[in-house]
């Protein structure tokens, strides 16, 4: 067994992963405001963690989104619209303190790499020696795997495995293909979300259907020579968009073109990102 964190714009959940049968055994679920306070937001994770019945001396996986110091376990969010009050914040010393019963260490990872080492243990990804994971939510979130292992460099991997680094149309890809970017292109004032304007596309909505098409087909356009220099088989994509599949799927099959990798979304749901962080603690020996 063993214990896992994740750490979402809405939710914290704490786990226990069965590590042979890659499976979740045991959650604990609690929202979670990601703009309040660092101590409102570290008091609800320590609490969570503190909800999960787990024996003393665990090495806890803590799948986080960036930008943060994963090696060390200090968050830099800075103007991403989530975390900003945590920036500096050696996360990894308030776990080990704060959690009880205390942990023997906290090892953190990316959760776009969670998500993809779960589906790759257990999900789309299964029996592929080569894959890559897109997660679509506040920004878009990205990984590399060969043989199960994390790629940060090399043919098809943009700069730090970050596809979020690149650019579309002269400006950063997440100027497009974001939820504040969407938003901001459909430019309603009533407060719809991103879920509401599929829902509107699906209605027969034009302008709806136009924006998430444009923004999902540059994202397709930008990956698909990533994919093709990488040699991927296998494209899983993940995150609160993915549940518009219908939406997402066909608009992103369209800019990767003539690109032999057919997208997939992810099967796991909200386990794989925990699934994967069980498996990074065990890849890592710990």
């Amino acid at each position: 067994m063993r214990a896992v964190l994740e750490m979402g714009g809405t939710h914290v959940t704490a786990a226990l992963v069965d590590s042979l049968r890659t499976r979740v055994i045991r959650s604990v679920r609690r929202p979670l405001d990601a703009r309040g306070d660092a101590e409102h937001v570290l008091g609800t994770v320590v609490r969570c963690a503190g909800d999960l019945e787990v024996p003393a001396g665990q090495v806890w996986g803590a799948a986080v989104p960036g930008p943060f110091d994963h090696e060390k376990g200090i968050a830099r969010f800075e103007g991403v619209g989530k975390f900003d009050h945590l920036y500096g914040v050696d996360v990894r010393s308030v776990l080990l303190d704060g959690v009880w019963p205390r942990p023997a260490d906290v090892v953190f990872l990316n959760d776009a790499h969670a998500f993809l080492l779960g589906e790759w243990s257990a999900g789309a990804a299964a029996g592929h020696r080569r894959c890559v994971g897109i997660t679509l939510g506040t920004g878009v979130g990205s990984a590399f795997l060969v043989d199960g292992g994390l790629c940060r460099e090399g043919p098809g991997i943009p700069p730090e495995g970050r596809l979020d680094l690149m650019s579309w149309s002269g400006a950063p890809l997440e100027h497009t293909v974001s939820r504040r970017a969407i938003l901001a292109r459909y430019g309603d004032e009533r407060g719809v979300d991103v879920r509401g304007i599929a829902e509107r596309a699906r209605a027969g909505e034009q302008r709806a259907a136009r924006v998430l098409d444009e923004a999902l087909a540059a994202l397709g356009t930008v990956l698909a020579p990533c994919l093709r220099d990488f040699g991927a088989s296998a494209v899983v994509v993940g995150g609160a968009m993915a549940l518009s599949w219908d939406l997402v799927g066909p608009a992103l099959r369209t800019g990767l073109g003539d690109t032999p990798v057919t997208p997939r979304p992810g099967t796991l749901g909200a386990d794989a990102a925990l699934i994967g962080a069980a498996e990074y603690v065990g890849a890592a020996g710990r």
